[in-house]
């Protein structure tokens, strides 16, 4: 499927300023695929290799990381020559050989021109201080598919060419809205990784069969990620993670006001009640790229990070399709959109991971008493408010109240009515569906 950060790796190709490039995203999020059609379609030939498929790859970094010697012995290994001024060398599974990720620092140093890319299952685990390459490599972060990576990946090529078009004046027409509104909540159910986008590609005509292969499949993969736990954690800490990461969904689903309210501790692991003995744990999986946290602040001011509180926060789950399939949430429900209050945490999850997957870096929650705003967003230097909502009702006391206490420019508030920006009184209303395209 085609991916938008597709497009990142292209302005990553054609950069003066090129370094290796490490891909990081979370397991089945497309990174093998796209990178290698990216790799065969621009560049005069690409070379792959597979660090976990072949141990024996890892001898070739053993003592020499002179990118020339490492060069010839990979064309060895292929079999073809690796042409430096013109081909792409795409070192997957990087992580299962610490010794790849070093020498990324002496291709940069030795042979810029050679065009490489790393790519890893859990990479973001290995990324520590003593692995990293500072200032020697490139970056890209990957995530599920977006709700528009979404629609393009099921070839709903008139909700794209809506959406690419839209302004902010526009009031988006009834008919396009309900359709929209009815792709979100089929999005809800199958998520953004790639594989499972495909399956419901494939048996959309039948939404009954289509909805049943999307969650036997989201199965599977949750059982993957336990898997990727209890090899990559050890057994006691792979028990606590699996823990917190199921916990992270329950907490969701116990909020019955619709909003999602801090991560608390107390009760997923037997005689742990205290962030500190979890906080390697939440690490953990936030590298891996399971979770989206979300700091909570009292004190909107720039910059919000210095108002934080290492123990106060939200947790998301990355993907919301997984997130129904861990709280065993059927299809049926969440497209009759009749699960009472429980729509606030979707609705919340959904806009997390959108905003996540449009390059938003840090997310913030703000509460101050009883009153809480969903998220702030930093815009031109100005603190905006974002407020979601799961329904049609979009009062918000909590919006007027932090308007009033910050002189915010404008406030936000998504929901599920049509785009209506109203800039005279500073209120932009956007539907669910454009979380992704926010500003517009």
């Amino acid at each position: 499927m085609e991916r938008s950060f597709a497009q990142k790796l292209l302005r990553w190709k054609e950069s003066p300023l090129r370094k290796p490039l490490i891909v990081n995203g979370v397991r089945q999020a497309g990174k093998t695929y796209t990178i290698s059609e990216f790799g065969a379609q621009h560049f005069h030939k690409m070379h792959y290799v597979n660090f976990e498929k072949d141990m024996r790859l890892a001898k070739i970094f053993t003592d020499d990381l002179t990118p020339q010697n490492l060069v010839q012995a990979l064309g060895f290994y292929l079999n073809e020559k690796i042409d430096v001024e013109r081909d792409f060398l795409f070192f997957d599974e990087i992580q299962a050989c610490p010794r790849a990720l070093t020498s990324l620092k002496y291709f940069q140093e030795e042979m810029p021109a050679l065009a490489i890319c790393a790519a890893g299952s859990l990479l973001g685990v290995y990324l520590g201080p003593t692995s990293f390459p500072v200032g020697k490599v490139d970056l890209l972060n990957v995530f599920p598919m977006s709700f528009i990576e979404f629609l393009q990946g099921i070839d709903d090529e008139k909700s794209l060419a809506y959406l690419n078009e839209v302004k902010r004046k526009d009031r988006t027409p009834e008919i396009i809205h309900m359709h929209l509104w009815e792709q979100l909540k089929k999005y809800f159910i199958v998520g953004g990784m790639p594989e499972i986008v495909e399956i419901f590609r494939q048996q959309q005509g039948d939404l009954v069969t289509a909805f049943a292969a999307v969650r036997e499949r989201q199965e599977i993969l949750l059982a993957l990620y336990g898997a990727d736990m209890a090899k990559h954690a050890g057994k006691v800490n792979a028990m606590h993670l699996t823990r917190v990461w199921q916990s992270v969904a329950m907490q969701l689903a116990k909020e019955h006001d619709g909003s999602v309210a801090r991560f608390r501790f107390k009760g997923i692991v037997p005689e742990i009640n205290r962030y500190s003995r979890l906080a390697g744990v939440i690490d953990w999986l936030e590298a891996a790229g399971l979770i989206i946290k979300v700091p909570i602040i009292a004190r909107a001011e720039l910059p919000l990070a210095a108002y934080t509180k290492e123990n106060i926060f939200k947790l998301f789950v990355m993907d919301v399709g997984l997130l129904g399939a861990m709280v065993g949430l059927s299809p049926a429900i969440i497209l009759d959109y009749k699960y009472g209050t429980y729509k606030g945490y979707f609705a919340e999850n959904f806009v997390a991971q959108e905003f996540v997957a449009a390059s938003e870096k840090r997310l913030y929650s703000w509460h101050d008493g009883n009153f809480e705003i969903e998220f702030l967003r930093v815009i031109e230097d100005q603190i905006i408010p974002v407020e979601v909502k799961a329904g049609n009702i979009v009062r918000a006391k909590s919006l007027s109240t932090f308007v009033s206490k910050y002189n915010s420019n404008y406030s936000v508030v998504m929901s599920a009515r049509p785009l209506n920006i109203d800039s005279e009184h500073g209120l932009h209303g956007y539907p669910l569906y454009m979380a992704g395209l926010f500003p517009l």
